[in-house]
């Protein structure tokens, strides 16, 4: 994703706007950050005008509660007063904005989007697990190499992790199979809190989620394939390129450096055992991590380390993108597919404007 693991990052490319043709903005709605993306079309892809992310823990307490805090929907309509801010100050043909599991699992979760609604213009749709899959293929196939026959792609998200089996037919790849975990760096650090900077407490968390990888894995057999060569794995969130950074070894994150960058599964493993390594204070004063991310980067990794285990692939690819960039690429095809016609009357679905 843009943003190494959802810490605060709020930057504009400013450029001259004659430039540029239209713009087009998504927003991602979390349990644990709110994300938005404004781009503009450029060959197969789209040029950054802005971005956005900021922390809100929209999730927080779900895991016990089953509902959405009063202060955790205050922080995220704060932000999204924000990205409706940004919005005004430039023309854009069509906003899509998508909310994810923690609207999903929430039992006040549509009532949470209404309000939004009605604060900030927002008009956020709840996707499904399947699409929330589809849309993270979507902006990382342009990572799979041609050679290979199958991926992997996961997404450690807040509240859930995304898996995506996929097969690659003449460099173009298809959907076959995906999953929804209720397992996620959210989830893992209220449940197991303290205990997850403890050896024992890592590794409770990381059988845990490798006794929720069985049933995918029994299905598809991906292992079996792993060992048969062919297969690449593929993640993206925040964890993925934390231990990017760190195996890189930057004094400060750097996005260019970090997506699409392959790292063996040795590199990967090295990452993991340093941070957990630098105990609360050592990750605190990390560059890749810091105070905002200080109780998600383990159990981040506790689904890491789960994954690896299950599917012990010799690489792992990191994309530093994800939701935003997909729901770009599909309003950007969707507009050259009925250019200015009724798609392009329709630029105010998903923000009032």
């Amino acid at each position: 994703m843009l943003d190494p693991a959802a810490r605060c990052t709020e930057s504009r490319l400013e450029q001259p706007r004659r430039l540029f043709g239209p713009a087009f903005a998504a927003l991602d709605l979390g349990t644990n950050n709110c994300r938005m993306l404004i781009g503009t079309p450029s060959g197969h892809g789209f040029r950054v005008l802005d971005s956005f992310s900021r922390i809100v823990r929209l999730g927080e307490g779900l895991h016990s509660t089953g509902r959405l805090s009063q202060e955790a929907m205050d922080r995220a309509i704060t932000a999204l007063h924000a990205c409706a801010a940004r919005l005004s100050r430039r023309p854009v043909r069509r906003v899509r904005a998508i909310a994810t599991e923690a609207c999903r699992r929430a039992t006040n979760g549509v009532e949470f989007l209404s309000r939004v609604k009605q604060e900030t213009g927002f008009d956020f749709g709840i996707i499904t697990s399947r699409e929330e899959a589809e849309l993270a293929l979507e902006s990382c196939a342009p990572l799979l190499p041609l050679d290979g026959r199958r991926a992997l792609l996961f997404d450690i998200g807040g509240g859930s992790t995304e898996l995506a089996w996929i097969r690659t037919t003449c460099g173009r790849p298809d959907l076959i199979g995906y999953a929804s975990l209720p397992v996620g760096v959210v989830t893992l650090a209220e449940r197991w809190g303290d205990a997850g900077f403890s050896p024992d407490g890592f590794e409770a968390m990381v059988s845990d989620v490798v006794e929720r990888l069985r049933a995918f894995e029994r299905i598809h057999c991906i292992a079996r394939e792993i060992r048969g060569g062919g297969v690449r794995l593929l993640g993206t969130s925040g964890t993925v390129t934390t231990l990017a950074g760190v195996a890189l070894n930057l004094d400060r994150y750097r996005r260019p450096a970090v997506d699409g960058i392959e790292l063996c599964a040795q590199e990967a493993a090295d990452a993991l055992a340093h941070l957990r390594s630098l105990g609360r204070d050592g990750l605190i004063q990390h560059p890749c991590v810091g105070a905002d991310r200080v109780e998600l980067v383990l159990p981040g990794c506790a689904v890491f380390a789960a994954i690896s285990r299950v599917w012990p692939a010799p690489h792992v690819i990191v994309a530093d993108r994800g939701l935003r960039e997909g729901v770009l690429l599909r309003l950007i095809r969707a507009d050259r597919l009925d250019p200015g016609g009724r798609f392009g009357a329709r630029r105010k679905d998903g923000w009032r404007g």
